[in-house]
């Protein structure tokens, strides 16, 4: 209701702006002035005295899509009143009220003449391109966003270089937050390294509340889904926090609990899917230099690091794992299938899954006096001894649980509380207070989500930044309509490819089936291509066998 609220508000104040800066063009053209202030209809003259498409007016106000749309038709509206250079176009886009209004209140302003034959050839190609261009805008914010990977934290299920179409619609369509914004773009326009000083690809002073539609399903245990990095500290609005994706280890109410690298849930064994490949960290000892180029021509993307027998890393392990000086020892993020391969090498001597030591706390520190933890890699909540290994057990929060609030507690709900439900948070004195009010207990109003990666040891996930918001939630990866190995060479693949080459095996292949076979999409790519391009081709056939009869 909210949403809904702030919307029309902000529809009645463009409406009123729209209203005074162009009745008197309005009146010119042989309406109402009163017309000039009546959403929707207002634009739907424009494009009827324009003649353009009338139903592109259903577009006038839509998130992203309603502002690309609004001055394309402010452009139309001038140039029925001449104004048709090049700057007369970027001054209406600029500054669309404030130029529009000068022209309106200007005593020369007049409708002028038809165009001639050749420059309605010329807007007829116009037309053209911006019917592309909002088609795939509101495919794009509407519908289905595709999604790049860089990094490898789901190896080896999804790899590096997999790009994914985003279902937004099967846990319900999530309304923007940011409706004024570039199409296409995440958080910022770039040019900068660091997030917080680049130039953001949207306005972040126009806002609207957090809105979802109902989906046909909600996130099961173990889907993979794209979310919102719900710790991303250089932007405010959730839809434009980075996109993660991560699998659903756990759903609201679930206990979360590892043990030894193993992952329980509800006190039983995570279920493996089909299509699930889980990496693990492991050590390996061999007698003599293993050549992982050429092993990778067998096995693909090998993640590994030789390990210096002279390091305090290998001090650290030599020990616990018997390892001995003399043999060469790496470190890989390998599936166990994977690794019998390497059990089966001539030169093999040992391998050991890479296990933290139960009750030491994974911390890290920005200083060597370990005064100030960098939370973004320490393990969440900092308060507990514990690591990726040896973790929880953890319940995850769900919409109507009240949940303890006192010192022991507050790190687990703080953000909760303070960030995501959006209450002012107090610890002061030994007391703690929400809204001004001392609290010792606190209602969850929304559900909570544990995301993990499938390379569980080479994973950013919710064992560092905490519980997943339902409103963090993208959507649910249908397919993957691109794969190329070596796109990202600063990733974590230590082995790979000389040059970018196509995976052409994993080319439109379903991404959520949980079944080892996966089922190709290749038809629907063909059907959204025939509909993209097709689909102008055929309004301008129909439009001319009409002008013919």
């Amino acid at each position: 209701m909210n949403y809904i609220l702030t919307y029309t508000l902000y529809v009645v104040i463009l409406s009123i702006l729209m209203g005074v800066t162009t009745w008197k063009l309005y009146k010119k053209m042989g309406y109402s002035p009163v017309m000039a202030f009546i959403p929707f209809y207002n634009y739907f003259i424009i494009l009827k005295e324009s003649k353009r498409p009338k139903w592109w007016v259903a577009l006038s106000y839509l998130p992203i899509v309603g502002s690309i749309m609004m001055s394309v038709f402010h452009v139309f509206l001038m140039k029925k009143f001449g104004k048709k250079s090049a700057l007369d176009k970027v001054l209406t886009v600029i500054l669309p009220f404030i130029y529009m209004a000068t022209v309106n209140y200007s005593s020369s302003a007049e409708v002028v003449k038809e165009e001639e034959e050749e420059e309605k050839k010329k807007e007829s190609f116009i037309s053209s391109i911006i019917y592309a261009v909002v088609f795939a805008t509101v495919i794009h914010t509407f519908v289905t966003q595709p999604f790049g990977i860089p990094t490898g934290s789901m190896e080896r299920t999804l790899l590096v270089g997999d790009f994914l179409f985003v279902n937004k619609l099967n846990y319900g369509y999530r309304f923007p937050m940011r409706p004024v914004a570039i199409p296409f773009l995440q958080g910022t326009i770039g040019g900068s390294d660091n997030p917080k000083t680049a130039t953001k690809s949207y306005v972040d002073d126009i806002k609207l509340p957090y809105f979802r539609l109902p989906g046909w399903e909600k996130v099961e245990r173990n889907d993979i889904v794209v979310f919102n990095y719900p710790q991303d500290s250089a932007h405010v609005a959730t839809d434009r926090k980075d996109p993660y994706v991560k699998r659903a280890v756990g759903i609201p109410g679930d206990v979360i609990e590892m043990k030894a690298g193993k992952l329980f849930v509800n006190n039983k064994p995570e279920v493996i899917l089909g299509d699930e490949e889980q990496q693990h960290a492991y050590i390996l000892e061999t007698s003599s230099e293993v050549d992982f180029n050429e092993l990778f021509k067998r096995m693909g993307f090998i993640s590994v690091s030789i390990i210096p027998t002279d390091t305090q890393y290998f001090a650290e392990n030599q020990e616990k794992y018997n390892l001995s000086p003399q043999n060469s020892i790496y470190r890989l993020d390998i599936t166990e299938e994977r690794m019998n391969e390497l059990r089966q090498l001539p030169n093999f001597v040992s391998a050991h899954q890479e296990i933290e030591d139960k009750g030491k706390a994974k911390i890290v520190y920005f200083d060597q006096n370990k005064t100030r933890a960098y939370i973004p890699y320490s393990i969440f909540p900092i308060n507990k001894p514990w690591n990726e290994d040896w973790y929880g057990p953890l319940r995850i929060p769900k919409k109507g649980d009240v949940v303890k609030i006192n010192q022991e507690t507050l790190p687990m709900y703080q953000w909760i509380i303070g960030q995501y439900e959006g209450h002012q948070l107090e610890n002061k004195n030994g007391k703690i207070y929400i809204d001004g009010k001392e609290a010792q207990e606190y209602t969850i109003q929304q559900d909570y989500y544990f995301m993990m990666g499938d390379n569980r040891d080479a994973s950013l996930d919710a064992r560092f930044f905490g519980f997943v918001p339902e409103e963090n939630i993208v959507g649910k990866p249908m397919f993957t309509w691109l794969s190329v190995e070596g796109l990202f060479p600063d990733s974590q693949a230590s082995f790979q490819a000389n040059g970018k080459t196509i995976r052409w095996d994993r080319m439109f292949k379903a991404t959520n089936t949980g079944e080892k076979n996966k089922t190709s999409y290749w038809w629907i790519a063909a059907i959204i291509l025939v509909v993209f391009f097709g689909w102008d081709f055929w309004v301008k056939l129909f439009k001319k066998k009409q002008e013919d009869e």
